[in-house]
C-alpha cells in the first residue's frame, strides 16, 4: 500500500503544479479554485466528503473532516496552501508550470513549496481510506489559499469563517520540516519546526515640506526617512537564544558529536555549513527594509516619503523588537501595520514531537530528528490564534547535493521522486499514532 502511495504522491505534485496557482500579492494572481476542485475531487473519489470554500472570487480553499475509530479522542489538522509565488520563464531550465519528470525530480514551482507536501498527504490519505484505515481521533484537512500572501483570503478566513471545522484540534502539521540535511555517512539531521518568527511588516512615513527642487530643503522628508532606514538596517541584532533554539542546538551538538560556542553562533553556523542555517537566521530579530516610494518629480522635494520594511521577531521578543525599531526610526518618522502576527511555538518534548521523531527513524536508520524554528512564516500563525499549535513537518529524504533551502522561492525548484515516497510512507507511519 505505502509504495503505491508514495509513487502516487509523484503524480499528484506534477498535476498540482500544472495549475496555475501564482499569488502576485495584495489579491493578484491566479485564483486557486481549479487547484481546489482538482484536490475536492480526488478526496471524493475515496468517500470524503470536502468542501470548497470561497473567500472571495476564485480563492478557494478545501476543508474535509474524517471521522476516526474513536469519538473520544482528540481531532488532528493537516495543513497546507495551493498558492505558489510567481516564476520568470526565462530564467528556469524548464517550464516552472510543466511539473516536468527529469533526472529523478519533479519540476516546477510549488515543488517543495508546497505542493509536493500536499500530494504526499492527499497521496497517503488516499491509501489509507481505499485500505479502510483510518485514525483514532477525526483527522482534518485543510488546503488554503494565499498563504504566500497574509492568509487574508485563506488560513484567516476559515479560521473565521469555518472555525467549526477545527473543532477538538489541539495539534498539527504543516510545511518547512522533516527533511534531511546529510551530516555524515551514517548521519542525517531531520529538523521538526517547533515555532517560527514573528512577523511584522511595516510601512514607514515622514512627513515634511514640499517644495521646489533648486532651493534649500531642511524639512525633506526623503532624506528623513532615508536617514532612518539607514539607521534601522545598520543596526545589529542582539542573540537572543530562545527555547527552541537552545533545544534545536543541543540536538545539533548531540548529533554531529561536537559542541557548539553559544558565544559565536554567526561563526558556528558558517562552519557548520548547511547545518548551520537552520539556526542562522533565528537567533535574532531582524528588520529588512524592502520597499521606498516618494515623490513624482526630480524638481519637486515631496511633502512625504513611504518604505516597507519586513520585520520578523522571535517568540516573546514582539515589545522588545518594536521598542527597538521605535528608537531606531526617531520621532519624525511613524510606523504602521502592513501585517502583523505573534510567534506561535508548539512543544518539543512532548508526545506528537516524539511520534514525529519516531516515524522518521522507522524509515530512516541514520535520522536524528532535532527541533527548530523557522525564521519565515507559515499558515501556523493563523491556526495558533485559535489554540492549535503546528509541527512544521514534510518530510523528505533528499540527496546531498541538493540544496533543499535554495528550492524555496528559487529558480529550477524541484522535488526528488524518492524524496517523495519517503515522505508518504513517514507521513503514513505518523497518522498510525494520531
Amino acid at each position: 500500500m505505502q509504495e503505491v502511495a508514495g509513487g502516487e504522491a509523484g503524480a499528484l505534485c506534477a498535476e498540482l503544479i500544472r495549475i496555475d496557482t501564482t499569488n502576485e500579492g495584495q489579491g493578484e494572481g491566479r485564483p486557486e479554485r481549479p487547484a481546489a476542485e482538482h484536490v475536492a475531487a480526488l478526496l471524493d473519489e475515496v468517500g470524503v466528503e470536502p468542501v470548497v470554500v470561497e473567500s472571495a472570487p476564485g480563492r478557494a480553499s478545501v476543508l474535509a473532516r474524517i471521522p476516526g475509530t474513536d469519538p473520544d479522542a482528540p481531532a488532528f489538522l493537516v495543513h497546507g496552501h495551493l498558492d505558489v509565488v510567481p516564476a520568470d520563464p526565462a530564467d528556469w531550465s524548464v517550464p516552472p508550470l510543466s511539473g516536468e519528470v527529469r533526472d529523478g525530480c519533479v519540476w516546477g514551482r510549488g515543488a517543495v513549496d508546497m505542493k509536493g507536501s500536499v500530494a504526499m498527504t492527499l497521496a497517503a490519505v488516499r491509501a489509507r481510506l481505499r485500505a479502510g484505515r483510518r485514525t483514532r481521533g477525526d483527522l482534518v484537512l485543510a488546503f488554503l489559499a494565499d498563504e504566500e500572501c497574509t492568509g487574508d483570503y485563506g488560513s484567516r478566513y476559515v479560521t473565521r469563517e469555518h472555525r467549526e471545522f477545527f473543532d477538538g484540534c489541539t495539534e498539527a502539521i504543516s510545511e518547512s520540516g522533516g527533511y534531511s540535511v546529510t551530516t555524515g555517512p551514517d548521519t542525517r539531521v531531520y529538523p521538526i519546526a517547533v515555532g517560527e518568527r514573528g512577523t511584522a511588516w511595516m510601512r514607514l512615513t515622514a512627513r515634511g515640506t514640499a517644495g521646489h527642487g533648486s532651493r534649500p530643503a531642511p524639512d525633506n522628508a526623503v532624506a528623513e526617512l532615508c536617514h532612518a532606514i539607514s539607521r534601522l538596517a545598520s543596526h545589529e541584532w542582539p542573540v537572543r537564544l530562545t527555547p527552541g533554539v537552545r533545544a534545536l542546538l543541543d540536538g545539533l551538538a548531540d548529533a554531529l558529536g561536537t559542541t557548539i560556542d553559544h558565544d559565536r553562533l554567526d561563526e558556528e553556523a558558517r562552519r557548520l555549513g548547511r547545518v548551520g542555517t537552520l539556526f542562522a537566521g533565528t537567533i535574532r530579530n531582524s528588520a529588512n527594509p524592502t520597499r521606498l516610494d516618494a515623490g513624482y518629480k526630480v524638481n519637486v522635494v515631496p511633502g512625504s516619503a513611504t518604505a516597507q520594511v519586513d520585520g520578523r521577531f522571535l517568540p516573546g521578543l514582539g515589545e522588545e523588537f518594536l521598542a527597538t525599531v521605535d528608537r531606531l526610526l526617531g520621532p519624525r518618522v511613524t510606523r504602521e501595520f502592513v501585517n502583523f502576527e505573534q510567534a506561535p511555538s508548539a512543544d518539543p518534548q512532548g508526545p506528537t514531537f516524539a511520534a514525529l521523531a519516531g516515524a522518521l527513524r522507522a524509515e530512516d536508520a541514520a535520522a536524528r530528528p532535532v527541533p527548530y524554528v523557522m525564521s519565515g512564516g507559515t499558515d501556523a500563525k493563523s491556526f495558533a490564534a485559535i489554540g492549535i499549535r503546528s509541527f512544521g513537518f514534510a518530510p523528505l529524504l533528499l540527496d546531498p547535493s541538493l540544496d533543499y533551502q535554495a528550492m524555496f522561492h528559487g529558480v529550477d525548484e524541484r522535488v526528488p521522486l524518492a524524496g517523495l515516497e519517503f515522505g508518504t510512507r513517514v507521513l503514513d507511519r505518523f497518522l498510525d499514532t494520531r
